[in-house]
């Protein structure tokens, strides 16, 4: 193997690790780069890869997205949550997307978006994005598919209001963490760290800060599922103003 295509791999390693902590996934692509041999520490010139250039993929309808993973299996499909807009999925590496919500999820808002790493047929959708600014659509909780998207089944938390981030076990597609904001415009106690261990037909509460602060993210050990670590925030949106933080 020469040097370039060394070097070829190495940033293909890096970037997907990179997309995929962008998205939320992070600690999955680096858990995999890990075993690929590639460190998170490795340097790559930046001349490599200086003619790469973002472009627009679509879709056309939804509006910002703070809600995106892809399919470790499969890397030619990502899901795409927007604020506005639903659940969207592509095939074939954003050429062409496909809505898997309207007419099922009552919210066009949507937080976050897992595949099961066991599975990809199992999909979790937490509504409601986090990312609150000045105009804010509230979520409505928990959805869930077994069938790849096609059809969705609500599963509960549906006063959890903006939920930043859902987390499922490497192995287990039925045990499942939601980092929960909580109500955009006052308190309320549905917010923290929420689990389930069946699939979502049932929750507790794992962590609770107060009926102001929520968690806002979630990221889960790659090499151990049992530790996790939040984020907790105070995001609040009043007709005047947004609280960011407390004291």
């Amino acid at each position: 193997m020469t040097g370039n295509q060394l070097a070829r791999i190495r940033i293909a390693a890096i970037l997907t690790g990179l997309s995929c902590a962008v998205s939320g996934g992070g600690h999955e692509a680096w858990a995999q780069g890990a075993q690929s041999g590639v460190s998170a520490n490795d340097v790559v010139s930046p001349a490599l890869y200086s003619a790469m250039e973002y472009r627009m993929l679509g879709p056309y309808r939804g509006g910002r997205s703070t809600a995106v993973t892809g399919v470790r299996s499969e890397p030619s499909v990502f899901y795409m949550g927007t604020t506005g807009g639903g659940v969207w999925r592509t095939e074939d590496y954003g050429e062409s997307w496909e809505n898997l919500t309207d007419g099922q999820i009552p919210v066009g808002s949507i937080g976050s978006i897992v595949v099961t790493p066991s599975d990809p047929n199992v999909i979790y959708v937490g509504t409601g994005s986090a990312c609150i600014r000045g105009n804010v659509s509230t979520g409505r909780g928990i959805y869930r598919s077994v069938d790849r998207g096609r059809t969705w089944v609500f599963i509960g938390l549906e006063e959890a209001g903006q939920i930043g981030r859902v987390r499922v076990h490497p192995v287990d597609p039925n045990l499942v963490y939601v980092a929960a904001l909580g109500h955009a415009f006052g308190s309320n106690p549905e917010r923290g760290v929420f689990r389930s261990r069946d699939g979502g037909r049932t929750w507790e509460k794992v962590l609770f800060l107060s009926d102001s602060t929520g968690v806002v993210d979630l990221a889960m050990d790659p090499t151990d599922p049992r530790i996790l670590y939040a984020a907790a925030w105070r995001g609040e949106r009043q007709p005047w103003a947004v609280i960011s933080g407390s004291e």
